[in-house]
């Protein structure tokens, strides 16, 4: 009976952070409109913030707090884990909603007027511009991951003091997106109403935080309990205690913003949706990061140099494809692909 236990909570958590999701993107939207902030930075910044928050403090109380080296490896392991699982499941989700719900249009329309449905891999994700709005997060995540990953592999004095670095170029990022003229970005859209006010045209400022803050909470828990789960189901699936943890608690963490990257498309939102993926990539590579130079050795193993090349390769490919404007659905699916190799390799280097 108690495995099934694991299975059926393992359920419900995803249905209440499914839930909590589109209570939450719903509110934050309200939250951008409320503070004044471009359409973008409202993924980029304020749902990227909110749903990448639980795993920076978790990845704190790891490293601050952790009593063995182990423990505290605990909070570097989150601090690789997290981009890697964003820059490859939650990106290969997304493009396959993304071409269930393009086929599933192509193939209604083509039924009324007789149209050849389009192309397998669909159709390019925007215009050059808003390719080139895309590209720009990589460019930036790109060096600064690159040398997070430089700095797990070399030893020296005073390392830990760059931690500091990676807190400002985040907090440089966050002033660019947030004083991001906008023009850059398409107007508010009409809302749906609040869900906690439903049936007020403009709902009450105290009523959006409320709903920000509670359903931020929700996913907090949900999550962790989600975690502990997949931590407890692992065994049960002949996966050692490090395996499950470099493979399966990335998703875990990171199903938050995989969650809101589905709401936002099915919506048919998917500049947000991809927005808020990229800008939960930035605080991954920086505010984790500084916590572990800050209070660990920083020291890569094998494993992590694994993580990190994986994801350094996924960036460079999805980098490519948004610079010669061909992100399609199917090629933005392909991302997915790359957590299959970083699995595949992953068992004989733990082995």
């Amino acid at each position: 009976m108690v495995p099934v236990i694991h299975y059926v909570l393992l359920v419900l958590c995803a249905v209440v952070i499914y839930l909590s999701c589109e209570w939450f993107v719903n509110a934050v939207e309200w939250l951008g409109l409320r503070l004044n902030v471009g359409k973008m930075a409202v993924g980029t910044i304020l749902a990227a913030f909110g749903t990448a928050l639980p795993e920076s403090v978790v990845t704190l109380v790891a490293v601050t707090t952790g009593s063995t080296p182990r423990a505290k490896d605990i909070g570097v392991g989150a601090a690789m884990g997290g981009p890697l699982a964003l820059s490859t499941i939650a990106y290969g989700v997304t493009g396959f909603v993304l071409l269930l719900r393009r086929r599933r249009q192509v193939a209604k329309v083509g039924d009324q007027t007789g149209v050849t449905p389009e192309q397998p891999g669909g159709q390019v994700l925007g215009d050059e511009r808003e390719t080139r709005r895309l590209a720009k997060d990589q460019k930036w995540f790109l060096p600064i991951f690159v040398v997070k990953v430089t700095l797990g592999l070399v030893a020296f004095a005073h390392k830990s003091t760059l931690g500091l670095a990676f807190f400002a170029a985040y907090a440089v990022y966050f002033w660019r997106e947030i004083s991001a003229e906008d023009h850059d970005d398409e107007p508010h859209e009409e809302l749906e109403p609040l869900k906690l006010q439903r049936r007020v045209a403009s709902p009450a400022t105290l009523a959006v935080v409320t709903q920000t803050l509670a359903t931020l909470a929700l996913i907090f828990l949900a999550s962790q309990l989600f975690v502990t789960q997949l931590d407890a189901i692992g065994p049960m699936l002949g996966l050692s205690s490090e395996v499950a943890a470099l493979l399966l608690s990335p998703i875990a963490t990171e199903l938050p913003e995989v969650m809101n990257a589905v709401i936002w498309v099915r919506q048919g939102k998917t500049k947000l949706a991809l927005a808020n993926i990229s800008g939960s990539m930035m605080i991954q590579a920086t505010v984790p990061s500084g916590l572990g130079l800050l209070f660990t050795t920083w020291k890569f193993d094998h494993a992590l140099i694994w993580a990190g090349v994986i994801t350094i390769a996924a960036i460079v490919y999805l980098l490519l494809t948004m610079r010669a404007h061909r992100l399609t659905p199917g090629r933005l699916t392909v991302a997915a692909g790359f957590y299959a190799i970083f699995a595949a390799g992953l068992v004989p280097i733990l082995s």
